[in-house]
């Protein structure tokens, strides 16, 4: 068995988009030994890879990252001889956390941290962000391959049949719309949030005739319920429940953020509402995702609902 630490991003995009290459891994063989965000666990539930939460500290990682080598030790005799974890944060402390623990890590040069990964590779410049943990594998296995077009984020029966009851029980059926109106953080300390959202969904939506669904993350149910009224919102969606009922849906609409990008993994057909963030670096990937964004910022309320009109009119598949 080849087992292979690697050390998860902390937030769900960057989670979603990294998982073509921890699927091209374990194809290759790897036993992949996950460590990341409580989150992660739900949201990668379908492909079976166990993920152990992230402890807390610089010494219970250290302590975990330890233990986890001794569980690969003890079936791998070759574990220690070889590039034995990757670090996909850019951050230093991912880095100190893995020599500390006795890790061979292989990771990108950032942060004045290249002495502590035993491969440090320049990060690929002008690279969507898929890209850059893609060629990570590259590096890895030794051999440069085409990323996929999609990233099939598998998603567990157990997760499709919770999905299925929320819409019985909510009476949503098909063909609905999910929208995300929030977003994690800034790009380059600007909002992510479009600020026509609250508004296109009161004016523009029931022009389409269909139900409207929000699913808001921790903290964001008061501006849910509040600026979001006339969708059904959902509280306390898991993210694998999320990622299943993405896939029932006829569209997804939303802001550059996780579940964007959860939404174009497992095929729905996704608008992204970009204003400030660059899309050659993270809009959501996959041949089901169409991007508008203003010329100079956001888009008006008239282009997205346009590409609402042509997205919704398009056959399936296309």
């Amino acid at each position: 068995m080849t087992h292979l630490m690697i050390r998860l991003r902390n937030w769900v995009g960057d989670v979603t988009l990294g998982v073509p290459m921890l699927q091209r891994l374990h194809d290759a063989g790897f036993v992949l030994h996950l460590v990341g965000r409580r989150w992660a666990a739900d949201l990668l539930r379908g492909h079976g890879w166990p993920v152990e939460p992230l402890a807390r500290g610089l010494r219970g990682r250290v302590r975990q990252l330890r233990a986890l080598r001794r569980l690969a030790q003890a079936t791998d005799p070759g574990f220690d001889g070889r590039i034995n974890a990757i670090a996909l944060p850019f951050s230093f402390s991912s880095a100190l956390e893995m020599r500390l623990a006795g890790l061979h890590a292989i990771g990108y040069a950032h942060e004045g941290r290249s002495p502590l990964l035993t491969r440090a590779l320049p990060r690929p410049a002008g690279a969507h962000e898929l890209e850059v943990y893609w060629q990570l594998g590259d590096a890895l296995l030794g051999a440069a391959a085409p990323p996929p077009q999609r990233i099939d984020l598998r998603v567990a029966a157990a997760d499709q049949h919770a999905a299925q009851a929320l819409c019985e029980r909510h009476r949503i059926g098909e063909g609905f719309i999910v929208i995300c109106p929030f977003a994690g953080g800034t790009f380059e300390k600007i909002d992510k949030t479009w600020p026509g959202f609250a508004d296109f969904v009161a004016h523009r939506s029931p022009v389409f005739g269909r139900r409207v669904v929000v699913c808001p993350g921790p903290g964001e149910e008061a501006q849910a319920h509040a600026h979001f009224g006339s969708a059904v919102v959902l509280d306390g969606v898991a993210l694998g429940t999320y990622a299943a009922l993405l896939q029932r849906a006829a569209l997804m609409i939303s802001n550059d953020t996780g579940p964007g990008h959860i939404a174009a993994a497992v095929g729905t057909p996704t608008l992204s509402v970009l204003g400030p963030t660059d899309p050659v670096q993270w809009r959501a990937w996959g041949p089901t995702v169409r991007v508008v964004r203003g010329p100079a910022s956001w888009p008006e309320a008239d282009e997205v609902e346009a590409a609402v009109t042509r997205m919704l009119a398009a056959p399936a598949g296309s």
